[in-house]
């Protein structure tokens, strides 16, 4: 009896001829070939849909985006609303970090409330950031576009918040609807949105 997948061998089984043999490996080859053209040898992609704009929520996009690049994904940000920011040559050197409303921080909200204390509390992200040594926004961004990272600004944010196109990391591509991130997002294998 012949199967399409291979079989044990048993006692009462005679052994394939040589014949035999050749035959199931060209079948097991042939199928494998199918499997793989069905699938594709396309490079898997990602994409990503940046939404916040404070010190903490601009990591995440890009070193994700990064590390994918690194392990062969093609990777798609799309800076919408605040998120924009991160991308924004003068505003992504100064990103807040709010103490408000975020149950990690070790302040209490009441103190954390108090005029100054986003400032207090983004430098000392930013000096925790220096001393371990980990990439500024500006390199990570350095680094994602060298790896291939298409960073994308919404038009419709840049129209909003009255930004230049000029005003953007070298390499940002500038003018993209939500339409296109859509469609990106529909050929992704993963989507995130942060």
């Amino acid at each position: 009896m012949r199967t399409d997948t291979p079989q044990t061998p048993t006692a009462d089984d005679e052994p394939l001829s040589r014949a035999e043999l050749e035959e199931r490996i060209t079948e097991l080859e042939d199928r494998l070939s199918d499997v793989e053209s069905e699938s594709g040898d396309e490079q898997p992609k990602m994409s990503i849909i940046a939404t916040k704009g404070t010190l903490d929520m601009a990591y995440p996009p890009l070193i994700l985006a990064s590390t994918a690049a690194a392990f062969g994904y093609e990777v798609t940000v799309f800076h919408t609303f605040w998120g924009l920011d991160i991308l924004h040559e003068e505003q992504s050197k100064n990103l807040k970090l709010s103490s408000v409303g975020n149950p990690n921080m070790q302040v209490p909200n009441a103190i954390a409330a108090l005029p100054g204390m986003d400032r207090v509390t983004t430098k000392l992200m930013e000096r925790q950031i220096e001393d371990n040594d980990t990439a500024t926004i500006e390199e990570l961004i350095d680094t994602s576009l060298e790896m291939g990272v298409e960073f994308q600004a919404c038009q419709m944010t840049i129209d909003l918040m009255d930004y230049d196109e000029n005003d953007f990391y070298n390499g940002v591509t500038v003018g993209v609807g939500a339409a296109t991130a859509i469609q990106d997002m529909t050929e992704s294998d993963i989507q995130l949105l942060i």
